[in-house]
């Protein structure tokens, strides 16, 4: 297995599991070495033994080098990714993973954060939360999960040097406790910036109300796991003309657009397959898509000037790429 010049190999130093259905592993470089830095909210892409890449937050404290921790959450849909993981992946094992990326960064000089985590989410905020209160940062985490038992890293959270910041809300808990968000997210100050990462359903609800609420987009960062299946019945075939080439590729009603310009020899490269990670990120010269992502900001999605290949599709006969 040798990783290219961005990627590397890790061993599963520890392999535990930290809630129902969720499982810590913490990777260490495979020859010994420190690894690369990393931000608060980056992820790191993971070769998984079954053949997927999957991408999965960095939960530990930025300031360490000698390790990365992630925690994933078995999904029972899964489409082998975090199967694998817990399946395929136990500890002393040898993985080829990438280097950290960060499209879900921290304003660290922000005068008051506010983290809102739902379930598996939580682990990107975690790094965050260390990192604020390493600079002594104002912040609040808001941490919902179903229960108690499906809560990953709790008592971790607890201990930590900012722990009376933390407010947990379990939906099988007493009603006092549940996270009423019309009341968190009223009256945003200035300078406030809220952080949230979630089940889909989750992020729906809190970015709805905070924009509801008054929040401006700037002061809205989010990171989706995972973009649900649209499916249209409407959907029809159209055509992508590459650009420097002039080839002319149909994509078929039900086919995805980097399914048919991989079937017409054209390689794009992808990862998560479902309009989270960005990879398939292309430029659109003309013509208008029909954005189905999770990744790009409505603002960038009405701009129509970039897309998402793996997932997004046309409304118009044809799209004109910049590959």
């Amino acid at each position: 297995m040798n990783p290219s010049p961005s990627e590397m190999l890790v061993r599963v130093a520890r392999k535990q599991p930290v809630a129902t259905g969720i499982a810590l592993f913490e990777l260490v470089h495979a020859e010994g070495q420190l690894l690369p830095p990393f931000s608060a909210g980056a992820h790191i892409d993971v070769h998984v033994p079954s053949g997927q890449i999957r991408q999965y937050s960095l939960c530990n404290d930025p300031r360490e080098s000698h390790r990365y921790q992630i925690a994933v959450l078995r999904d029972p849909s899964s489409r082998g990714g975090s199967q694998g993981m817990h399946e395929q992946v136990q500890e002393g094992q040898t993985l080829r993973i990438s280097a950290p990326k960060n499209h879900f960064p921290l304003l660290a000089d922000a005068p008051q954060s506010l983290l809102l985590a739902g379930g598996i989410g939580v682990t990107p905020l975690m790094s965050m939360a260390a990192a604020l209160g390493a600079s002594r940062a104002a912040f609040e985490f808001h941490y919902c999960a179903r229960s108690a038992e499906r809560a990953a890293f709790v008592e971790q959270l607890r201990s930590a040097v900012w722990g009376d910041r933390l407010h947990l809300h379990f939906d099988d808990g007493p009603e006092a406790q549940r996270l009423k968000l019309e009341v968190l997210l009223s009256a945003p100050s200035e300078g406030q910036h809220l952080y949230t990462c979630g089940p889909k359903g989750f992020m729906d609800a809190v970015l709805a109300q905070a924009r509801l609420s008054g929040w401006r987009e700037s002061q809205l960062h989010y990171e989706f796991f995972g973009a649900a299946p649209v499916v249209n019945a409407a959907d029809g075939a159209f055509e992508v003309e590459i650009a420097a080439t002039g080839q002319v590729v149909s994509v078929g009603a039900t086919q995805s657009i980097v399914a048919a310009l991989t079937t017409a020899g054209v390689r794009v490269p992808v990862s998560c397959e479902q309009g989270v990670c960005g990879t398939c990120l292309t430029r659109v010269l003309a013509g208008v898509p029909d954005h189905r992502d999770m990744f790009l900001t409505p603002e960038e999605q009405s701009e129509n000037r970039q897309m998402l290949l793996c997932c997004s599709r046309a409304k118009t006969p044809r799209l004109v790429l910049d590959l």
